[in-house]
């Protein structure tokens, strides 16, 4: 009895040191922040990010990815158990509505205060319950070369894109570059208006937020609550003030639009065709893959979109994301400031800004980035320089809003419609404020 005792006893020890040992590598779930990661692209990534972070702090961060196009139904799945994410995503005030019991007030961590622009925080009656942590930004793209080429002309409206800091002033410069193309070499001074079905969404979602945006800051619209369900469209004269001049000063005429799609447009610009395409920080890859592409990396600029606001002299880009961080309210205090913690250190620590700028290749909204702390790319840096000029007024995404892509489609064929002669103005409007309503009914 005495013998087997003693090897009883062993035995257990042994277990309790394999035991140990396990935790030692595997670390016990509830000893790790949980992550649950929206992006299967950079899965691998966040497993060296852990790693990573362990070896810096001892802290453990156990990441789960969902596959790609079935976040929100894992996320539910993973709510509904005990080990709950602590940390998870949201896409903005949709997503927020959709899980506002589970976001904690995010005040007063120490991310969000270093975040540059707070406009761009999900917020609801004063509190913040998503922390944006990548943008990306879109305006009107221009070739530096070909506009030094018109500055330099006599009679130029303007001796440098900084002039140009109004719809007013754009227009002025737009339709002179027009009436001097074959000076300047140009067949157009914007590239062709991609109308076809599926290829606007440059002007039915992109171009289409900045009127909202206006209207809804105009009128102070919460936009976690129902005042988004109903538009007047009353900044309507505005988008057509920037939408005929994209038609009326570009590579291709009106009728043909309808067949032109986005790499086209990106084409026009890539081969010094044109001078000027509206698109996003994204367009670098479209524009460098082009063959026989003619234009420098130091000569892609940006300028916003200026549509004849009143103040538009100080607007920036449009800049923001669908990527924003929340810490689960229903977790413990001690597991929320970890997750709090860890963020911080993605954001702020040498170690975690390389990360975030040379592999996840984000474009960071913090001020714990310098300008040159941004991926490799001209137009990345572009959004990075209009970020960190503290006298701009950049303009939230708030298309996250627009109530279906059924109206986005019915958009689209009334811009094309308008651009082809077909559909008066006033008519365009009256759709948009109808299918709006109607297609905001169900949410």
């Amino acid at each position: 009895m005495k013998k087997l005792t003693a090897i009883a006893a062993v035995f257990c020890l042994l277990l309790t040191a394999a035991g140990c040992n396990a935790a030692d590598t595997a670390d016990p779930k509830g000893d790790a922040i949980y992550f649950l990661n929206f992006k299967p692209e950079v899965a691998a990534l966040y497993d060296e990010i852990a790693s990573a972070y362990r070896e810096e702090t001892g802290v453990s961060l156990r990441v789960v990815t969902a596959a790609s196009g079935t976040y929100e139904q894992t996320l539910k799945s993973e709510m509904a158990k005990s080990d709950a994410p602590t940390l998870f995503q949201i896409n903005g005030p949709l997503g927020y509505l959709n899980w506002k019991d589970y976001c904690a007030d995010l005040s007063d961590t120490q991310l969000y205060q270093h975040l540059k622009d707070k406009s761009l925080a999900v917020t609801s009656e004063g509190k913040v319950y998503g922390i944006p942590y990548v943008v990306e930004g879109y305006g009107i793209i221009y070739n530096n070369a070909i506009m030094q080429k018109y500055f330099r002309l006599d009679g130029a409206k303007v001796r440098s894109a900084e002039e140009i800091n109004s719809f007013s002033k754009l227009r002025e410069v737009v339709e002179d570059m027009t009436a001097k193309k074959e000076q300047l070499e140009i067949d157009g001074v914007f590239a062709s208006t991609s109308l076809k079905p599926g290829e606007d969404w440059r002007w039915h979602t992109h171009l289409a937020n900045i009127p909202i945006t206006y209207e809804w800051e105009e009128k102070g619209v919460d936009l976690t609550g129902a005042g988004t369900k109903e538009i007047q469209f009353s900044f309507a004269e505005n988008f057509k003030n920037i939408f005929d001049l994209y038609l009326d000063n570009a590579v291709s005429e009106r009728k043909r639009l309808g067949s032109k799609q986005v790499m086209d447009s990106m084409a026009e610009f890539a081969l010094g065709r044109c001078a000027m395409v509206q698109n996003g920080n994204w367009a670098w890859n479209d524009i460098k893959e082009v063959e026989g592409n003619t234009i420098k990396e130091e000569d892609i600029r940006f300028l916003p979109i200026y549509t004849g606001v009143e103040g538009e002299e100080n607007q920036g880009l449009c800049i923001g994301t669908e990527n924003f961080f929340c810490i689960n309210a229903k977790a413990s205090p001690q597991d929320q400031k970890r997750a709090a913690d860890f963020i911080y250190w993605l954001f702020s620590s040498d170690t975690g800004k390389r990360f975030v700028t040379e592999k996840l290749k984000f474009i960071a909204p913090f001020d714990t980035f310098s300008a040159d702390e941004s991926p490799d790319d001209p137009l990345a840096k572009e959004v990075a320089r209009w970020i960190n000029r503290e006298d701009a007024q950049n303009i939230p995404w708030n298309f996250t809003l627009f109530p279906s892509q059924t109206f986005k489609d019915h958009f689209g064929g009334a811009l094309l419609q308008y651009a082809q002669g077909n559909l008066e103005w006033d008519g365009v409007v009256e759709q948009v404020v109808s299918d709006w309503k109607s297609e905001s009914a169900g949410r």
